[in-house]
């Protein structure tokens, strides 16, 4: 194979962009139809019907660069995925594809850290989320029980194709909460609904994650996602690594939580330094003071994860519970080790996390109690520099404003 044509799948499916594609096929028009495999990944049924009228073994051939056959190449297509308008090709050709034998099961490994086996469902639910394309490989026999197909089908906010794959009723009660877990991961209210309406078990303990409403926790999702859990039966009260989902919330600042179980009747009676930590996060500033006063090895504790709580309250959006933690002694440049999932660093202070987050109030109130306006976390970035990635580089852009950035210029970040 020759590299031009490795070079034009790499860009032309999954990972790969089309800009390089494109560029290559203008520079190489002999690729547009050179064989089965780049025949598919560009939707052209005819040219795939007619390789397989010269050898319908072509049908099932493997090739580099990933080793995947034509339907595997032509679900993972990026020309499938941004152009719509082009489905109806791809369906002709993926038609084609099985009438001649190739296996709707079959694909390549990823090899790795976390190998995977990667499948023609995998591209037409996970990758381009075409929901006919995933009804024509269902409907000719593929298993909706394929970890990448289940697991990626969940990202995005159109869920038709992840509908299709639960509507099979074939979908084990392991993987449809780990759907449920994906959604909390996009906060998709729409999308928890629709699979607790489905009769998703909100409380299922899953052997490689989370119960939904701990995941749900974790990932700050909003009071309306966790009443909904509720509605449908979830429990926070059950342990998961040690800590009750109650518990969970109290340590991220959730103090809306907190007000939600006890009017849903459940006990948020805490103990030890959760009790403190819940008064700050519920602005219960006679609780805070009498603990204070009579239990300071409480408050010992507290400062012993100060770094942690003072992010993830930032994180929250509690400015109370972070002015109350302040004035408990948490340094207002404390480090937080980070979070992967909200792309906080390793050296993040709670400045960093209210810039990232465009609050202004929060930015305004650290600016007030010393907060370093120039401290750079692991990645070498400024509160100013996520400030600004929040507007044009973040999944809350649209909410996002100038103010912290004002702000934080005013006060001499650079």
């Amino acid at each position: 194979m020759s590299d031009v044509r490795a070079a034009f799948i790499t860009a032309a499916v999954w990972h790969g962009t089309l800009d390089e594609a494109e560029a290559l096929l203008a520079k190489h028009p002999e690729l547009r139809a050179g064989d089965i495999h780049t025949a598919a990944i560009l939707g052209d049924d005819r040219a795939v019907r007619r390789f397989l009228a010269e050898d319908p073994s072509r049908a099932t051939a493997k090739s580099p660069p990933y080793g995947g056959d034509a339907l595997t190449y032509l679900s993972m297509s990026n020309y499938l995925r941004l152009d719509p308008a082009r489905t109806p090709g791809f369906l002709r050709a993926a038609e084609a594809l099985l009438d001649a034998g190739a296996d709707p099961n079959a694909g390549f490994w990823e090899t790795g850290q976390h190998a995977s086996h990667e499948t023609p469902l995998y591209g037409a639910a996970g990758v381009a989320h075409n929901v006919e394309l995933t009804r024509l490989l269902v409907a000719r026999g593929a298993d909706p029980n394929d970890d990448e197909a289940v697991y990626h089908s969940s990202e995005t906010y159109d869920n038709a194709a992840m509908k299709l794959l639960v509507e099979t009723g074939k979908l084990t009660p392991e993987y449809l909460s780990m759907m449920l877990i994906r959604k909390h991961d996009w906060h998709d209210y729409d999308g928890v609904k629709y699979l607790l309406e489905r009769g998703v078990d909100p409380n299922f303990q899953r052997g490689r994650g989370w119960i939904a409403i701990h995941h749900a926790i974790a990932r700050n999702n909003s009071l309306a996602i966790i009443e909904l859990l509720l509605d449908y039966g979830a429990d926070p009260t059950v342990r998961k690594d040690g800590a009750t989902a109650i518990e969970r919330a109290t340590r991220k600042g959730r103090g809306d939580l907190l007000a939600l179980f006890a009017r849903r009747g459940f006990s948020v009676e805490l103990t030890g330094v959760d009790r403190l930590i819940a008064a700050c996060a519920t602005d219960d500033g006679t609780a805070v003071r009498e603990i204070n006063a009579r239990a300071p090895e409480l408050v010992r504790e507290l400062l012993a994860q100060g770094p942690t709580l003072l992010a993830e309250f930032a994180g929250t959006w509690n400015t109370a519970g972070v002015r109350h933690l302040l004035d408990l002694g948490v340094p207002v440049d404390a480090r937080y080790t980070g979070d992967g999932y909200f792309d906080l660093a390793k050296d993040t202070t709670a400045l960093h996390v209210a810039a990232w987050q465009s609050r202004a109030d929060l930015v305004q109130l650290l600016i007030e109690r010393g907060a370093d306006v120039n401290a750079m976390d692991d990645k070498g970035r400024t509160p100013l520099v996520l400030a600004h990635k929040a507007r044009v580089d973040s999944y809350w852009r649209e909410r996002a404003t100038p103010e912290p950035e004002r702000l934080l210029r005013a006060a001499g970040a650079r």
